[in-house]
């Protein structure tokens, strides 16, 4: 993985510092509060209905066993003791005090981490593929390009107060597991006809308020020229998004308005006037990046164990966990191990510094010393060598975080709601609780197969409740939690957004709704074999609407 060179230490040591006599002043009362929310917005610091809550980068989702233990630490020391991953791959923490923040900033960069650019309007964190590096499926390891553009994009001096808050993310393999299409840009990495590796580029897609697909507005750019392109769409952005209404502020409202065809044009006009030359990639460039992602030392013989499969055909418990949580590794002998942070009575993405520590643990022991964030908040094992697996899961259902539902109805994004956020028109960790319990049964969620659930409380779609096979929102109605749902929305290849089945229904109606339309979807399906989304696209809204609403029909 990336380690800090001097000027990257010396950077996040200077950010610290500066925060630190910034934070003491405000104290102090020689800062006032319209200047300093700027300031600590810079650092990742927001201001819940409770507490601070402070939003700790984690680029591309990849973290050492080192950082993971000083998660841990922090949770412990400065929090009620746990950590709440998030769908950008990062990690928030929702109980600090105000005057400790630069001590757990200094605590970070001790292991090369900082809270820099997780808020404010500008380049967020970049993302990609929990699978970058290990999958079958994968043309080239991303972060190598994710890592070059992390560094252009820190503290770049144009792009540092944009109209809106900016989002990357990248994909290379045949399978979008970034949710490209729905971030202000998607770079997809592939070969054109003549073998050569550079970029299909996607444009406008965001949740939220106005929530749209991007639009892929060049087929095939050059590996070489990735920084200058991107460079292209942000000054075109910067120089024509609107700031004088926050909702229409995106990207996506400029690309829709001007249309996917004219964006493109300003944006080749827009290339053809940079100076290139300065930011063009050369071969050593990207030589010298991959050699931070280098292939780890996989054993030759791992495939010779027969261990694993011994093991998946005596233990009916671990074969569940396999079959759900396991995925196939492109080295034979080897298996990536999803950690679910899903377990029954735990709000989604949550984790307590215990297990912080045992994640970290084991990765040290049996997966490189590495560990990934997922977007649907879960952490990933990546490389653990087959007969290693049931030791794993062993030690992670000791910790509660071996639930079998990777992909599963109770496998649900779910952001912390009116529990923390201010934002927040309506809970919604309570209300994935109900649905959890009312699919409790494991047996009934296999017979379900896969789902994906994801809820918001508010228009702003941190839960990303617009791409959600069922998508659930809340709203707040005169005073009273209300909840508007969707169907057929993916973030995937097939991406697109749910269609709304109706009026919203209350508090006390949500889970029920839930049970419905998973009864619909078990009549209507073709066979075990059809998945909900594939259903739901073969027969429409109909069904589901008419069972939704059965009792308003007959009244």
């Amino acid at each position: 993985m990336y380690r800090y060179d001097r000027y990257d230490q010396e950077l996040v040591d200077q950010r610290v510092a500066q925060f630190r006599d910034q934070t003491q002043r405000f104290l102090a009362g020689e800062i006032p509060e319209d200047e300093f929310r700027a300031l600590r917005l810079r650092n990742g610091l927001y201001i819940q209905r409770f507490a601070p809550m402070l939003r700790v980068s984690i680029p591309y989702g990849l973290l050492s066993a080192r950082q993971v233990r000083m998660l841990a630490h922090i949770a412990r020391t400065y929090d009620k003791g746990y950590g709440h991953f998030t769908t950008r791959q990062n990690i928030q923490f929702n109980w600090p005090r105000l005057e400790q923040v630069p001590d757990i900033l200094a605590d970070l960069a001790s292991v090369e981490m900082h809270a820099i650019q997780t808020s404010g309007n500008c380049i967020r964190n970049i993302t990609t593929d929990h699978l970058a590096g290990v999958a079958r499926d994968e043309l080239v390891d991303p972060r190598p390009y994710c890592e070059i553009t992390r560094q252009w994009a820190t503290f770049h001096p144009e792009f540092n107060w944009l109209p809106r808050k900016f989002k990357i993310a990248f994909s290379s393999s045949t399978t979008d597991r970034a949710a490209t299409q729905v971030h202000d840009i998607g770079v997809h990495i592939v070969r054109n006809a003549a073998g050569e590796l550079g970029y299909s580029i996607y444009v406008g897609g965001g949740l939220g308020r106005m929530p749209m697909i991007g639009q892929k507005i060049r087929e095939f750019l050059p590996q070489a020229e990735l920084l200058s392109y991107l460079e292209a769409i942000l000054r075109v952005y910067n120089r024509l998004g609107r700031r004088d209404n926050i909702h229409r502020a995106r990207i996506k409202v400029l690309v829709k308005e001007l249309t996917p065809a004219k964006f493109a044009q300003l944006v080749e006009a827009e290339w053809a006037q940079i100076d290139r030359a300065a930011l063009r990639l050369t071969d050593e460039d990207i030589a010298r990046m991959r050699a931070h992602f280098t292939e780890h030392p996989y054993e030759a013989n791992a495939a010779a164990d027969a261990g694993f499969d011994k093991a998946v055909a005596n233990d009916s418990a671990f074969a569940s966990f396999v079959k759900r949580n396991v995925r196939d590794h492109r080295v034979p002998g080897y298996k990536i191990v999803f950690v679910s942070l899903k377990a029954p009575g735990v709000a989604p993405g949550d984790i307590t510094a215990a297990q912080l520590d045992l994640i970290g643990d084991l990765a040290e022991r049996y997966s490189f010393g590495e560990v990934r964030a997922t977007h649907d908040q879960n952490l990933v094992l990546a490389d653990v060598r087959q007969q290693d697996v049931h030791a794993v899961w062993e030690a992670l259902r000791g910790a509660g975080l071996a639930t079998p539902n990777i992909g599963l109805l109770t496998d649900m994004i779910c952001c912390p709601g009116l529990d923390f956020c201010s934002l927040a028109n309506a809970g919604s960790i309570g209300v994935a609780a109900e649905i959890n319990d009312r699919f409790d049964s494991l047996d009934h969620l296999y017979d379900i197969g896969e789902i994906k659930l994801k809820m918001s409380g508010c228009m702003n779609g941190c839960g990303h409740h617009t791409v959600g096979h069922i998508g659930i929102l809340g709203v707040d109605k005169k005073g009273e939690e209300w909840y508007q749902v969707t169907l057929g929305g993916s973030a995937e290849n097939d991406a697109s957004l749910g269609e709304r089945t109706g009026p919203s229904f209350g508090r006390d109606e949500i889970a029920d709704a839930v049970q419905t339309i998973i009864e619909v979807y078990l009549e209507q399906r073709r066979d075990e074999e059809e998945t909900f989304l594939q259903c739901y696209r073969r027969v429409g809204m109909a069904p589901f609407k008419a069972r939704l609403y059965a009792a308003e029909q007959t009244a």
